[in-house]
């Protein structure tokens, strides 16, 4: 009865006459996987079975429809590290390197379904085979970004209790000198061709482990990963999410805002630490049967991006707004992307100005998405629908979005309020379970029948929704709301502006001012500063209402910012009010 009910939701999952992939009439912009939006709306209906596991559920039922000749011969991984080394896998190889991988986690580590496990790793092959292991063992994957100090590395070892750390030689000192301080630290597995004392080589045991492996029986509300949000506001929180939450409710994402077969190959630069690898690099092009594309990159290299863009048969491409201005700045003759057809970005809002010069370049649209790592897909651009530049878009299948006032009440169009998700009576599929260990947090989402993401927007009367801000980004001056990333699209208009970040600043008189750090383009570099302040602040004045403009401007050199293209406005605006 269970292979009846894996196969009829395996069946769900995927596309209906996926073979529509290799149609060579295909344009872009024309969906693949429905017809147009309304039609998106109304078809979508996800069931949730009692039991589930993504490893046996869908990543071997791809297996066995690749053996019986019904998947195209794309690879299902597909890595590069620029250096010439190149890994090509199957489903059929990913099933049996990630049951070696579980064998080492039950055997030589120890670890017991629901132990929690802290995957540290660059891009590299090993992560994904972590992520696979601990799906089909049972225990809790907690990736974290390579970026971490030995502070932030300490913090998550002490906060998850996590009893394994997987990670590889650069960052393995600094577990070594926090170890000590973790009680429930058990097991070390490093990604290294050296040995180091201490530590089980991970590269050496898989060459003498059996792939015989049987994969656990999960509840579909078993936790299956904890995610530490980025922490651009407060301090990271752990965000736990369930076997289905990601397994099913990412279907979404791949089905539709992605828009994937099994024929496409998918490229998202985000970085291993974040939900976003998780739902572009794992659960939602799997979902789809379609390829993962990966790219070993120490740092972000626009030059490298563009040059892998031309050189491999990449359908599908996934960044942050942070890198497609890398990268129409850094592409002076339009390369030729052949194989590419379909362009989205996440994380941050991206500025039209960015959009447009990527049609431009390249006669592909961006399409926008907004997600956090407590959801799944909020709102998006899809494909057949009209895109209004600097809109999010309009809500996903998976839930019932609105805009709400203080007391919950649903807003009309054209009011500015909190962004909320209905999760009562019914709480939708694709939504994390709680803040781990943090009643208080959680609790504090919920207003009436609706979670609130945090977020500020409004909706237009057309149904698209406009971000404004994070709650707490909002600047309040002189009784005026100002929402930082209106300042900066207004901003990054001005020719001498490379990339900017807009946060609050002290004033005496008006309680707090828009203070805009920005980075200059390099013809700019040498203009009169002062006059060049004033001509950039006379430009916002009237390109938005004037009472947004910045009264302070202080030119830098970088932003900070994550490792996945966040800004830290949460830094920028620290350092601005600590000196009170």
């Amino acid at each position: 009865m269970q292979t009846l009910l894996r196969a009829k939701y395996f069946q769900c999952l995927t596309i209906p006459g996926s073979v529509r992939a290799l149609h060579k009439d295909y344009r872009p912009g024309i969906p693949q996987n429905f017809s147009n939006y309304e039609s998106m709306k109304q078809d979508f209906k996800l069931e949730v079975p009692e039991y589930f596991n993504f490893a046996k559920d869908v990543l071997d039922q791809w297996t066995n429809m690749e053996k019986a000749g019904k998947r195209p011969s794309n690879p299902a991984f597909w890595w590069i590290n620029g250096n010439g080394e190149e890994v090509r896998w199957s489903f059929e190889d990913l099933g049996s390197l990630s049951r070696k991988f579980a064998n080492i986690l039950t055997e030589a580590c120890a670890l017991q379904r629901g132990d929690r496990v802290i995957v540290i790793l660059p891009r590299i092959p090993e992560w994904w085979l972590a992520n696979i292991a601990c799906m089909r063992t049972g225990t809790v994957l907690i990736p974290g970004t390579t970026q971490l100090t030995q502070k932030d590395i300490l913090y998550r070892l002490q906060s998850s209790k996590a009893k394994c750390i997987i990670t590889n030689e650069v960052l393995a000192p600094a577990v070594d000198a926090v170890a000590s301080e973790c009680e429930n630290l058990h097991s070390k597995l490093i990604v290294s061709q050296k040995p180091r004392e201490g530590w089980e080589n991970l590269k050496e045991m898989m060459k003498h482990a059996s792939d015989n492996h049987t994969c656990v029986k999960t509840k579909h509300n078993e936790m299956m990963a904890i995610f530490f949000t980025s922490g651009t506001s407060g301090s990271p929180k752990m965000t736990g999410h369930t076997h289905s939450s990601f397994g099913l409710g990412l279907s979404v994402n791949g089905r539709f805002w992605l828009d994937l077969t099994p024929s496409d190959v998918m490229w998202n630069t985000s970085d291993t630490g974040w939900a976003k690898s998780a739902w572009s690099s794992v659960f939602s092009p799997w979902i789809q049967g379609a390829c993962v594309f990966a790219h070993y990159l120490p740092r972000f290299e626009p030059t490298s991006i563009l040059q892998t863009l031309c050189k491999f048969p990449i359908t599908v491409f996934c960044s942050a707004p942070t890198a497609y201005r890398m990268l129409v700045r850094n592409d002076k003759t339009s390369s030729k992307f052949k194989s590419l057809k379909h362009c989205l970005s996440a994380g941050e809002p991206i500025n039209p100005e960015v959009t447009e010069q990527w049609r431009n370049k390249t006669g592909l649209d961006i399409y926008e998405g907004y997600g956090q790592t407590e959801t799944v897909l909020i709102c998006g651009n899809f494909k057949g629908m009209k895109i209004k530049p600097g809109s999010m878009g309009k809500p996903s299948p998976a839930f019932d979005v609105k805009i709400l006032d203080a007391n919950g009440n649903v807003l009309p169009p054209g009011q500015e309020g909190d962004i909320g998700i209905q999760v009562l009576p019914n709480r939708p599929c694709g939504l994390f379970t709680h803040y781990i260990d943090d009643p208080t947090k959680t609790a504090s989402t919920l207003r009436g029948n609706f979670y609130i993401t945090g977020d500020r927007g409004y909706m237009d009367e057309d149904g698209y929704f406009w971000f404004v801000a994070r709650s707490d980004d909002i600047i309040l001056s002189s009784g005026y709301r100002i929402g930082p990333f209106e300042v900066e699209c207004a901003l990054s208009e001005h020719p001498a502006v490379a990339e900017s970040a807009v946060v609050s600043s002290p004033d005496p008189i008006r309680g707090e001012v828009v203070k805009a750090f920005i980075v200059l383009n390099p013809d700019y570099k040498s203009h009169d500063q002062e006059q060049l302040k004033k001509e950039i602040q006379e430009h916002v004045k009237k390109t938005t209402a004037p009472y947004k403009y910045p009264r302070k401007v202080e030119f830098i050199q970088e932003l900070p910012k994550t490792v996945s293209g966040k800004i830290k406005r949460k830094e920028l605006k620290k350092t601005e009010w600590e000196t009170i």
